[in-house]
């Protein structure tokens, strides 16, 4: 258990990101994935008695990490709905926003949760337990065309349609309910070689469609853009390129789907500018201590 909560624990790129956020002692700061704490701990070390700092989560488990403090508020909510809570406890404009979009060690090693092909239990995934739709049901009821699209779109997995179509026969036999199921229905379509990441692949896949993690992410990429203040910071560490491409793209031109607009003069209108060009990314020590940093990519952007 000690172990858990250690490994819950360990922030991605914490310096790098922190600091990229450039905390004013007397500013108001979101964190829109609390999780353990750890990135919203080293913001509260940096505010002054006046500052402010939201931290948003939408899983239960996190609960257990508030922090006892007057400057944080925790929010128990999908980060979708930044634009609402802001409102609601009457913040205009914020100084800046952090997301670490990567999922906790935590949630991997929780065998009840469904995240993990490394242990056996239900086909969940759902980040927010009180959400109806798990990965099972996305697995016995989407038809064969939609599976075969979020596997290659979430995924990026190339023989899609083959595993959609196993996967419809294996469930006409019977509902697919456990992880253990269905690795033996998936398994026999990969090779020996890369079979642990092509399934790491199918889990992702299912993971980003029950959370519904790219809608979230736009909507909240969007409300961010809205809610800074002219220098606040957008500070964003992405795991997979479906995400990153998201983020770079509001980044340089203002929206998600990377379509740059041109004033009168032909000069490109963006709301932001790039206060890093090149990724950050975690360096050998990080990645030796916590594996999974390895494709974190931390990008940093300044509201005009």
């Amino acid at each position: 258990m000690k172990t858990e909560e250690i490994t819950y624990h360990i922030p991605v790129l914490l310096q790098e990101s922190v600091d990229g956020m450039n905390i004013q002692p007397e500013g108001i700061y979101v964190d829109v994935t609390f999780g353990g704490g750890g990135h919203s701990k080293e913001i509260l070390s940096r505010l002054g008695t006046e500052g402010k700092l939201l931290g948003f989560d939408q899983d239960k488990d996190a609960e257990r990490n508030i922090i006892n403090d007057k400057r944080f508020v925790f929010v128990r909510s999908n980060f979708r709905y930044l634009r609402n809570f802001l409102h609601y406890h009457e913040i205009e404009k914020v100084d800046s926003i952090l997301a670490d979009l990567g999922v906790s060690s935590h949630h991997f090693d929780d065998s009840e949760r469904g995240f993990s092909f490394r242990f056996n239990g239900s086909l969940d995934m759902r980040m927010n337990k009180r959400s109806g739709m798990t990965a099972a049901d996305i697995i016995n009821t989407y038809d064969e065309e939609r599976i075969a699209n979020i596997l290659y779109l979430y995924g990026e997995l190339k023989n899609s349609r083959k595993l959609a179509s196993v996967i419809i026969k294996a469930r006409e036999k019977k509902n697919i309910e456990s992880i253990e199921d269905f690795l033996e229905i998936i398994k026999p379509c990969f090779g020996r070689e890369r079979e642990k990441k092509e399934i790491a692949k199918v889990f992702q896949a299912l993971r980003i469609e029950v959370n519904q993690e790219m809608e979230a992410l736009k909507e909240m990429l969007i409300a961010a853009t809205e809610a800074l203040k002219p220098g606040g910071r957008l500070v964003v560490i992405t795991y997979h390129s479906l995400e990153d491409r998201m983020v770079k793209n509001i980044m340089k031109t203002g929206n998600v789907e990377g379509k740059a607009e041109q004033d009168f003069f032909g000069n490109f209108q963006t709301p932001f500018k790039l206060i890093n060009n090149k990724v950050i990314t975690p360096n050998e020590e990080e990645i030796e201590i916590n594996p999974r940093s390895r494709s974190a990519k931390l990008r940093i952007a300044e509201k005009k």
